[in-house]
C-alpha cells in the first residue's frame, strides 16, 4: 500500500479580535475549523487558500503572509500536510454558494473558540491562531510552484 499523505491550505482571517472560522458537519458533528481544505490537481497552492475561503465562508480575502506549514496525523490514519495563510477579508459576497456540508461562517474571538474546544475539527485549529496571533508571517514568495511550459 503506498502512503499518500493530503496536501491542505487554511485561512487565518481576523477582524476587531474575531477569526472567521466555519461550521461544517462531518460524520454527523458539528466542528469549527478555519476555512480549510484540499489542493485540487493542477491547483497552485496560493489559488487554493483562495477557492476554499470562499468556497467555505462566502468571503473573498486578500492573502498577505504565510503563517507556518504544519503536519497532523489524524486519527483516521491520514496524514495532513496544512499551508496556513494570514489574510484580510475583502468583502462577503451575497448569495455565495457554499460547499455541501457547511453550516456557514462563524466570527469568534479567542474566548469563545476556547469555549468551543470540543468542536475542534483538529488541533491545528487552535494552533494556527495560535501562531498568527504569536506574529508568525512569512512572505508568500517562500512558496515557488513551478509551471511546465509547452517544451517541456
Amino acid at each position: 500500500m503506498t502512503w499518500t499523505p493530503h496536501a491542505t491550505v487554511a485561512t487565518i482571517v481576523e477582524q476587531h479580535g474575531r477569526y472567521l472560522l466555519v461550521e461544517e458537519t462531518v460524520d454527523g458533528e458539528t466542528v469549527l475549523n478555519q476555512p480549510a481544505g484540499h489542493i485540487e490537481e493542477n491547483e497552485s497552492i496560493l489559488a487554493a487558500a483562495l477557492r476554499e475561503t470562499l468556497e467555505e465562508t462566502g468571503w473573498q480575502v486578500k492573502l498577505t503572509h504565510l503563517v507556518g506549514i504544519y503536519n497532523y496525523s489524524a486519527p483516521n490514519g491520514v496524514t495532513y500536510y496544512r499551508f496556513c495563510f494570514a489574510a484580510d477579508a475583502i468583502e462577503a459576497v451575497p448569495g455565495a454558494q457554499l460547499d455541501d456540508g457547511i453550516i456557514g461562517p462563524v466570527w469568534l474571538n479567542l474566548e469563545e473558540l476556547e469555549a468551543r474546544r470540543s468542536q475542534w475539527r483538529s488541533p491545528l485549529v487552535k494552533r494556527c491562531i495560535e501562531d498568527f496571533a504569536a506574529g508568525k508571517r512569512y512572505p508568500l514568495d517562500l512558496i515557488y510552484e513551478h509551471e511546465l511550459s509547452a517544451d517541456e
